[in-house]
């Protein structure tokens, strides 16, 4: 049998309304470790979903060698389902069980066929996933959001495919939880195609597939290689634009002056003519020769000048749309050691047994760690205000406290950029507002468009443009899993604006890039209904 390999043949795939998600992908993968990358919104699930055979092409083919399994973002499992269900061999337990208690019923042989160690190798993969104390029998409504991502992951390995397709697998895992999933990635045969832009996972790949607006190009080796070529390829269009920004004015100057030489034999021929006396239809005859001259010498020109347009526009487009945020928010500042929020005592039904305590003071910066499930969002709604505790209490200075949810729902969709901030900024004057959010890379009519209309990308910047810039400005700002869904472009952007940000900070995250990038100086664990001080 050939090694497990996925090829793309000139593949396009269009939605009914017409809207063209791909457009003539090629490329293809073998064995290893394949992370593809792209801006949110390129197409990379439905990419995944076509190879996976769970949608039809527009046109095209995909040919793949070997089985298939896809770990979706979105799980199909319902809330009733338990373990062994999700796992695919609750009917060979049942059957093994009835056997075991003495129905020798074919029937039930025939549903074991030769899965007989069905219980140890089911075990063995919750165990792989760091699910191991978790009993077959477990309904998923009792399971974090985390578990439940490993636990399909699990499924998957259990029917052992030979290519793995993995779409944002990450996404609300744990530490443990996404070390135990680079391992299992680390150890795999057979081919991987893994959608995901979080960084540490990129960093195990052995080459990553960029889909663009160009389709897809394969690049040797993992995320720091990629970057590197992208930087070398990003440095070479920068300087074909600044080449072509020069051809374009170089080509209007020579056609202003070729204007203006026609002007001046125009204007010549002329005063000849009637200097030396010839009759009408001659001077008519050569102020239409020079006329006709001009305007040949215009088409040529204005034909040069197109051109240099045209390779100014293909320079551009090489370009990658990855400009950063960079506000000047000083009205955020807190003093040094000036106690924000202080929680003493707090609980929350069943979390936080012995009662928690937080003390934030400004302009600390702090990461809140712990398991999946283990009450950190819970926390975070706790110190906004959002929701008041069943025991203790909360102490603020009197500064504006900001949540930022994963859902980004903070903004009236029916609105305008604009019309949000407007909202939060009251007194502030609309060309001051306008220059805020061309800051945020809204310039002009950007600011114009409906909330709902944003890309993720979009409704990122312009959800941190309003909780920045609203008066009174935030002293503590409080964010849950601030990068999840988001495309590496934007991550970036989030965490310059953040860098911009000079209040207190608590977020939660497992991407520990991210949390280096954003200047994190303090951690604390929560765990065990217990809140600790955890080594940086």
């Amino acid at each position: 049998m050939p090694d497990p390999s996925i090829v793309c043949s000139a593949l396009s795939y269009v939605l009914p309304d017409g809207t063209v998600v791909l457009d003539d992908v090629s490329f293809a993968v073998g064995p290893g470790l394949t992370g593809l990358v792209a801006p949110n919104g390129a197409g990379k699930t439905t990419l995944l979903r076509l190879v996976a055979g769970l949608a039809t092409p527009t046109t095209g083919a995909v040919t793949v060698d070997g089985t298939v399994g896809l770990l979706p973002q979105e799980l199909p499992f319902t809330a009733d389902l338990t373990v062994a269900e999700v796992l695919g061999v609750s009917d060979t337990r049942a059957a093994l069980a009835a056997i075991e208690s003495g129905d020798t019923g074919e029937e039930h042989f025939a549903t074991i066929g030769d899965d007989w160690d069905v219980e140890e190798r089911s075990r063995a993969e919750l165990d792989r996933v760091g699910l191991g104390d978790v009993d077959l029998g477990r309904r998923l409504d009792t399971l974090s959001g985390g578990q439940v991502v490993s636990l399909g992951l699990a499924a998957l390995l259990l029917r052992g495919p030979d290519v793995l397709l993995l779409d944002e697998p990450t996404n609300n895992l744990d530490r443990d939880a996404r070390e135990r999933l680079f391992a299992v990635l680390d150890g795999r045969p057979g081919c991987v195609l893994v959608a995901s832009h979080d960084r540490e996972l990129l960093d195990h790949a052995d080459r990553i597939a960029e889909l663009g607006r160009d389709g897809v190009r394969v690049f040797t080796g993992d995320l720091a290689s990629y970057e590197d070529a992208v930087h070398v390829e990003r440095e070479a269009a920068e300087r074909a634009v600044r080449s072509a920004e020069q051809d374009v004015r170089r080509e209007k100057r020579a056609m202003q002056l070729a204007r203006e030489r026609a002007d001046r034999r125009a204007n010549t021929a002329a005063r000849g003519v009637a200097d030396a006396g010839l009759p009408k239809i001659v001077a008519g005859k050569l102020k239409r020769k020079a006329q006709e001259s001009a305007a040949k010498s215009d088409r040529t020109h204005g034909d040069r000048v197109g051109q240099a347009r045209t390779r100014l526009d293909d320079a551009e487009r090489a370009l990658t749309d990855d400009a950063m945020l960079v506000p000047d928010l000083p009205d955020t500042t807190v003093p040094a050691g000036r106690t924000v929020v202080a929680a003493q005592g707090v609980r929350v039904r069943e979390l936080f047994g012995g009662g928690v305590d937080l003390t934030i003071r400004g302009p600390e910066r702090i990461a809140l760690v712990g398991a999946n499930g283990s009450g950190k969002s819970t926390l975070l709604r706790v110190l906004s205000g959002e929701l008041v505790p069943d025991a203790g209490e909360v102490r603020g200075a009197g500064g504006r406290v900001a949540r930022l949810s994963q859902r980004l729902d903070l903004l009236d969709p029916s609105r305008s950029i604009l019309q949000n901030l407007e909202a939060v900024t009251d007194g502030m004057p609309l060309s001051q507002r306008m220059t805020l959010l061309a800051r945020f890379l809204f310039p002009g009519d950007e600011a114009h468009k409906p909330v709902a209309v944003l890309s993720g990308g979009e409704r990122l910047r312009a959800t941190l443009a309003c909780v920045l810039l609203a008066r009174p400005a935030p002293q503590l700002l409080l964010l849950d899993e601030p990068t999840n869904n988001l495309d590496m472009v934007s991550t970036a952007r989030l965490a310059s604006a953040l860098r911009a940000f000079r209040g207190a900070l608590v977020v939660v995250s497992h991407d520990e890039r991210f949390l280096a990038d954003v200047g994190v100086d303090r951690r604390v664990a929560l765990g065990h209904g217990a809140l600790t001080d955890a080594a940086p």
